[in-house]
């Protein structure tokens, strides 16, 4: 079994040869501002446009914590639109990462980026705006993703 190859670097620029898919955390509320969609909406404009239809139609697709979204973003690179984080402050209920979603959304992703025969390149999902401990998500990506046999690449922003 691989490992989880990290870098520094820009997740938006994902390096390597082939179809890629970048992952990221959305949140359930629509709300696309802050954050790694910020670097996303300044390369691509398809994935935000993409997430709020999702989100505006939400009453008949499937919107929801644990869902995914892939977005074709160019020839060889899609963008996962994974909804993990509930809301978008940390308030009486805690922060707003929820593992168990994104655990569900990485398992659709392994088997999307199976089927497009893709590498998955990320910043560290979860642990900005959302709240989240890498500590809690690193071994989510390895048992989805990683025994999956997927390359798998995790950048870290200068």
């Amino acid at each position: 079994m691989s490992e989880i190859t990290y870098v520094r670097g820009d997740a938006t620029a994902p390096q390597g040869k082939g179809v890629k898919l970048i992952v990221h955390v959305c949140n359930d509320l629509g709300g696309w501002g802050k954050g790694f969609v910020l670097a996303l909406s300044r390369r691509w404009p398809e994935p935000e446009a993409a997430y709020r239809r999702w989100h505006r139609e939400r009453a008949g697709n499937g919107f929801g914590l644990g869902a995914v979204q892939f977005v074709q973003a160019g020839a060889y690179l899609w963008v996962a639109n994974m909804i993990g984080q509930r809301g978008m402050r940390t308030g009486s209920k805690g922060v707003p990462v929820r593992y168990e979603a994104i655990d569900t959304a990485l398992g659709a992703v392994a088997v999307r980026a199976g089927e497009l025969g893709a590498s998955v390149h990320m910043p560290r999902i979860g642990c900005g705006l959302a709240g989240g401990k890498w500590s809690r998500i690193e071994p989510l990506i390895e048992r989805r993703l990683i025994s999956a046999g997927l390359a798998v690449t995790v950048y870290d922003h200068d």
